[in-house]
C-alpha cells in the first residue's frame, strides 16, 4: 500500500449493471463516476456474465449448462492435466493463459478499447474464492470448496484471473482498485457454510496476492468484519446503508486497519427502487454522519476516515431496472461531491 493513491471521499461503484449493451452501460458510469470509473459487469447480456460463470473459463473440469443456466465442476474423469496446468501457471506467474475474454465480460473489453480520459483510478473485481467455491459445485452438488485440491485451485485460479485483469487496467491509469466479490462470507459461522477462519483467510489471501495496487473485499452482508481486517485487504467494503452499526462493533480491529492505511468504502446508497427513491445526496449525506458517529465514539478519528472514505452503492445494481440503477450512480457522485466540498478534498 505505499505510496498508493488516497481515495479522499471519492466515488466508484460494485460493478454489475442492468444493462445488456457495454457501451450504454459503459457511457453512464464513465458519467457519474469519471475519477474511479468500474468496468461493467452485464448478467442480463449472457449466461456468460453471471458472476460466478464469469471467471470460470479455463478451470479444471468446468462445465456451463447454458440450458439449465448452472455451472458445476465434473469431477467424474480426472483432471489432473489440468490441475497440472493451473499449477504450473501459477508456479511461472503466467497469467496469460488465464485472461478475461470478451464473451465473458464485454464491459471489460469495451473499457480497456475505448479508454478512459486521465481517470484518478480504474477499478476491476473478480468473485471472492470462499463465495465461488461455496456456490459452484461438482456433479453431485457437493460444493468444491470442501474439497481440498479443488478449493486451492480455486484461490490460485481466480489470484491469475486477478492479475490479468490488473495488468490490463493498469494500461488506462498507474492506480487500480481492486475488489473480491464475496456475498457469501455472510453466510460464514451458519449451520449451512462449515469452513475454518484460518481456510477464509488463506483463501482470500492468496486470491489477492498477484496484485500490485489497491485490493479489497466487497461484502454486502453482515459478517465478522475482524476476520476480513486481519487479511491483506487494503479495503473493506461494505453496505452502509443498512448495516453501519455493525462495523462499530470492532472498533479496535478498525483501528489497526485504518493505522496501516485502510480504506472503508461506504456502500451507503441503497439498490432498490423504494429506497432510491426516497433519498437524495444530502440525505445520504447524514446518513454517512451518523455512521462516521458510531466510529467517532469508539475513539477513531473523523480525519481518518474522511481520509480512507470511498463512496459507492450498497452492492451491484444489475437487479434493479436502469433508471433506477443510473439515480444510485447519480447518488453516488452526488455524495462524494459533498463530502469533497465540505472537507476540501
Amino acid at each position: 500500500m505505499v505510496g498508493a493513491f488516497k481515495p479522499n471521499c471519492s466515488a466508484t461503484a460494485i460493478g454489475s449493471m442492468p444493462n445488456v449493451d457495454a457501451g450504454e452501460a459503459l457511457d453512464v458510469v464513465l458519467k457519474y463516476l469519471p475519477d474511479i470509473p468500474v468496468w461493467p459487469q452485464l448478467p442480463k447480456r449472457s449466461f456468460l456474465e453471471n458472476m460466478y460463470v464469469q471467471y470460470s473459463e479455463g478451470f479444471p473440469g468446468v462445465v456451463l449448462d447454458h440450458e439449465n443456466e448452472r455451472i458445476y465442476v465434473d469431477c467424474s474423469k480426472s483432471l489432473d492435466d489440468q490441475l497440472e496446468q493451473l499449477y504450473q501457471a501459477h508456479i511461472d506467474n503466467d497469467i496469460d493463459k488465464y485472461p478475461l475474454t470478451g464473451d465473458y465480460a464485454a464491459g471489460f473489453d469495451k473499457l480497456i478499447n475505448d479508454g478512459v480520459s486521465s481517470p484518478v483510478a480504474v477499478k476491476g473485481q473478480v468473485i471472492g474464492p470462499i463465495s465461488w467455491g461455496l456456490a459452484v459445485t461438482d456433479q453431485n452438488r457437493r460444493s468444491i470448496i470442501y474439497d481440498d485440491v479443488l478449493s486451492d485451485a480455486v484461490a490460485k485460479h481466480l489470484k491469475l484471473k486477478a492479475a490479468w485483469q490488473e495488468r490490463e487496467l493498469r494500461k488506462l491509469s498507474g492506480n487500480t482498485v481492486f475488489f473480491l466479490d464475496e456475498p457469501y462470507l455472510s453466510s460464514l459461522g451458519s449451520a449451512f457454510v462449515s469452513i475454518s477462519n484460518e481456510k477464509v483467510k488463506e483463501m482470500i489471501d492468496e486470491a489477492l496476492s498477484g496484485l500490485s495496487g489497491l485490493k479489497g473485499i466487497h461484502c454486502c452482508g453482515v459478517t465478522d468484519w475482524s476476520l476480513l481486517l486481519s487479511t491483506t485487504i487494503d479495503i473493506l467494503s461494505f453496505d452502509a446503508y443498512n448495516y453501519s452499526q455493525s462495523l462499530s462493533l470492532y472498533p479496535e480491529d478498525l483501528k489497526a486497519f485504518l493505522s496501516r492505511g485502510g480504506i472503508i468504502a461506504w456502500g451507503i446508497v441503497p439498490t432498490t427502487e423504494d429506497a432510491l427513491e426516497q433519498e437524495t445526496p444530502e440525505s445520504l449525506l447524514t446518513r454517512l454522519d451518523e455512521a462516521f458517529l458510531l466510529l467517532t465514539e469508539k475513539g477513531i478519528a473523523k480525519e481518518d476516515l474522511i481520509e480512507s472514505c470511498l463512496i459507492t452503492p450498497s452492492c451491484g445494481l444489475a437487479s434493479i431496472p436502469k433508471e433506477a440503477a443510473y439515480t444510485a450512480l447519480k447518488l453516488t457522485s452526488g455524495v462524494s461531491y459533498l463530502l469533497k466540498k465540505r472537507y476540501n478534498k
